[in-house]
């Protein structure tokens, strides 16, 4: 039987489509905004902070802007306020009604921010009404806890954000994300390898750097949730310093890379390390080097770094899907998890 899950994986690249066709047309209302602003504030939780660690990463890298992301509790707990004139504060939301988001992005526009919401909630959720603008992805409804195409078509709407601000991309390299999205989904590598290699193990580190760490960050989210795997998602520059201890024949390490990213060497070698150290290591993307460096290899997509990421993450999401009924899990409604979270 089909999970919810694994339809979901299967509709982004017409959500992808049709999210491109409703937002590319509002680049311009985000350059205005960005007439008037100098740095990003990211807002957000869960999957959406990481298409948060997206965005932030293409407009410092693309756009020269200096990008963070924001703690909320400032906001709602600490109830501080801070001077964010010159800002542009972007909220991320799938439902676009999340308390805690919506509260947030309120109080950075009475700080003085100009301010951006990204949702699937659509024009009329609390969230897009609170914003200057809205850009609102077309997902369609998704009914399995795990975000696969919410989470996705976030990232299209980051892209867009980024070329609203002057980001130095080609549009049409966006534009053929949802082909590079159905390809992957119909070959995604050596899956089934991957799924065995991770059945009997407790947990695994997935790691990346650059605009694919958002991926790692996403993909060990998902084998989290769905999977209840001890995932830890790492920058490698950050599990060099450390962490790498946990990494045995217990523990494998699973690692993301675009295939002409400047952070593509540096995963290779890490991969090389992994191995040389008796311990597998999975990879997603990163072309024939960094497969031929691993244990087994899932497909990235044939896409320039910036928009990768897009593509990247959907092996992982058919990974998730694939184990976690592999371990007798239901991963469209996973134990202690529900659609909306709502945060104090």
């Amino acid at each position: 039987m089909t999970t919810k899950m694994r339809s979901e994986i299967a509709e982004q690249p017409t959500a992808l489509r049709n999210t491109l066709d409703s937002l590319l047309p509002k680049a311009g209302e985000i350059k205005a905004l960005g007439e008037q602003t100098r740095q990003l504030l990211f807002i957000a939780r869960g999957t959406s902070d990481n298409a948060a660690v997206y965005g932030r990463y293409l407009v410092e890298a693309h756009a020269g802007r200096l990008a963070a992301l924001a703690a909320p509790s400032i906001a709602t707990t600490y109830k501080r306020r801070l001077d964010l004139d010159g800002v542009l504060a972007v909220a991320i939301s799938q439902s676009g009604r999340t308390e805690e988001i919506v509260e947030t992005l309120s109080w950075a526009k009475d700080c003085g921010a100009r301010t951006v919401a990204v949702t699937n909630g659509g024009d009329q959720s609390p969230l897009a009404q609170a914003a200057d603008v809205a850009l609102c992805t077309v997902a369609g409804e998704e009914k399995a806890v795990p975000a696969t195409k919410t989470y996705t078509t976030q990232l299209a709407a980051l892209a867009v954000l980024a070329i609203g601000l002057g980001a130095d991309v080609d549009v049409d390299d966006l534009r053929r994300v949802p082909e590079a999205v159905e390809k992957l989904i119909a070959e995604p590598g050596d899956l089934a390898a991957v799924v065995e290699g991770l059945l009997d193990k407790p947990g695994v580190v997935v790691s990346g750097r650059g605009l694919a760490f958002s991926t790692a960050l996403e993909t060990a989210l998902k084998l989290k949730e769905a999977c209840y795997l001890h995932a830890m998602g790492l920058s490698y520059a950050d599990l060099l310093h450390g962490p790498i201890a946990v990494v045995d024949e217990d523990t494998p390490a699973l690692l993301v890379a675009s295939e002409n990213s400047p952070t593509l060497q540096g995963t290779v070698a890490l991969a090389e390390r992994v191995v040389a150290a008796g311990a597998a290591a999975y990879t997603i993307g990163g072309g024939s080097a960094l497969a031929q460096a691993g244990t087994a290899a899932l497909n990235g997509p044939d896409l320039p770094e910036w928009v990768a990421p897009m593509g990247l993450i959907v092996p992982g999401q058919l990974l998730t899907e694939a184990l976690a009924r592999r371990l007798g899990v239901d991963p469209d409604a996973p134990r202690g998890l529900n659609k909306v979270t709502q945060t104090d």
